[in-house]
């Protein structure tokens, strides 16, 4: 207002450059002379021997390199049943060789490949043929087939012909390189209609609706507290646990040795776990169905090229590979995921009743409804039901950890 001209309509602008000292006492100046004494101009100063006022400044602290101080919680994981065992198979168990199994996905491989197999001899008597032996192998069915997706899609998709099993297969057959989708067809499906022995009533996988089945149910349970850890948990612990619960009449009594070595028994657990049941199958056994926990393999078991037959999958070579490549573990792990999984949405839950036990299924022992039973259990059909007590254990320990 005081340096600001008006315009031809009268109105001030906005705004006007600040003037030096000596314009601004000029033309203050002209302004009160104008003014008949109205205003006045003078210079505003500070009295003889008055400082100026100089605002005071807050004391800055020192510069110092900042410590690191924080502690990492280097036991704390994200980790799965492979990562609990990784780099196991290269020491082999006293007594035992490796077992050669199934390529997988990169970083979820049960056991390398090349290992020595369990069993390289054949027994005397009319054993069947592998269905993934003869022709079929010989058209790259032993490793193609080994990737898992063929043998999922068909379980999913349940087909009982050979064309529909050759239609299913071929969904995936970027999977196969090589392989003619009816040929892995022919080779797969007499998995679908071996009876699966005592703990599925003797159902095949044909017989199951899909509403008895719950496909690749994945799971991540925290251990010891999760994002909050509360404490830990070894797999020693684990060891100690199958002690306490396992008669000595037990297949997989053995086992707890197996995890007592000083190489997995100080693998610590803390963080969370993580997982994919291959199939959760639901037994209706009148008012309290049974659920299994159901896990797919293509292990070879047989002499490396030689003529593979069930003979090779005898329950007692099932029983000692599912120790080389430490399935007992898996088969825990997976069974406690089903028991927190059960306890929110089986009314009336009991782990007794309720829990059905495991199958292992080694697909290439499988070879169709006329498959061998020994002991009352087929070829190629691992069966286990761990007691219920040491299900629901092994969930409290890993949920609580012991310190």
């Amino acid at each position: 207002m005081l340096f600001g001209g008006r315009g031809s309509d009268g109105a001030l602008p906005a705004s006007v450059p600040v003037p030096t000292d000596a314009k601004a006492r000029e033309h203050l100046a002209a302004l009160a002379a104008r003014c008949d004494g109205a205003l006045s101009v003078e210079r505003a100063g500070l009295a003889d021997g008055t400082a100026p006022l100089v605002p005071a400044r807050a004391a800055s602290a020192d510069l110092a390199v900042r410590e690191f101080d924080r502690v990492l919680d280097r036991a704390w994981a994200r980790t799965s049943y492979t990562g609990l065992t990784a780099g196991l198979h290269e020491h082999p168990l006293p007594g035992h060789g490796q077992v050669a199994s199934e390529p997988e996905v990169a970083g979820i491989v049960d056991e390398p490949e090349g290992a020595v197999p369990v069993t390289d001899v054949a027994a005397d008597g009319d054993w069947p043929a592998s269905p993934m032996a003869g022709p079929a192998q010989r058209r790259g069915v032993r490793h193609a087939g080994a990737r898992g997706a063929g043998g999922g899609r068909l379980r999913r998709r349940r087909p009982a012909r050979r064309a529909g099993a050759s239609a299913a297969v071929a969904e995936g057959s970027d999977r196969f390189t090589g392989v003619p989708p009816i040929d892995l067809a022919d080779a797969l499906l007499p998995s679908l209609h071996t009876p699966l022995g005592p703990l599925a009533d003797g159902r095949r996988l044909a017989d199951v609706p899909t509403t008895d089945r719950l496909d690749e149910l994945e799971f991540e349970l925290p251990l010891a507290g999760g994002d909050t850890p509360t404490g830990e948990a070894t797999v020693g612990e684990v060891a100690a646990l199958l002690r306490r619960h396992l008669p000595a009449d037990d297949p997989l009594a053995a086992y707890a040795d197996d995890l007592a070595v000083p190489v997995l028994a100080s693998r610590r657990m803390r963080g969370f776990l993580t997982g994919s049941i291959d199939l959760v199958l639901r037994v209706r056994d009148g008012d309290a169905p049974r659920y299994l926990v159901v896990d797919y393999k293509t292990n070879w078991l047989g002499a490396p090229d030689a003529a593979l037959t069930a003979w090779h999958y005898r329950p007692d070579a099932l029983a000692r590979a599912m120790r080389d490549a430490h399935y007992p573990l898996q088969a825990l792990l997976y069974s406690v995921a089903l028991h927190r999984f059960l306890r929110w949405r089986q009314p009336g839950y009991d782990p007794a009743t309720h829990l059905g036990g495991v199958l292992y299924l080694f697909l290439r022992g499988m070879t169709g409804p006329d498959t061998p039973v020994v002991d009352g259990v087929p070829c190629g059909v691992f069966s286990w039901r761990p007691p219920a007590d040491l299900v629901a254990d092994l969930s409290d320990l890993l949920d609580r950890g012991t310190r």
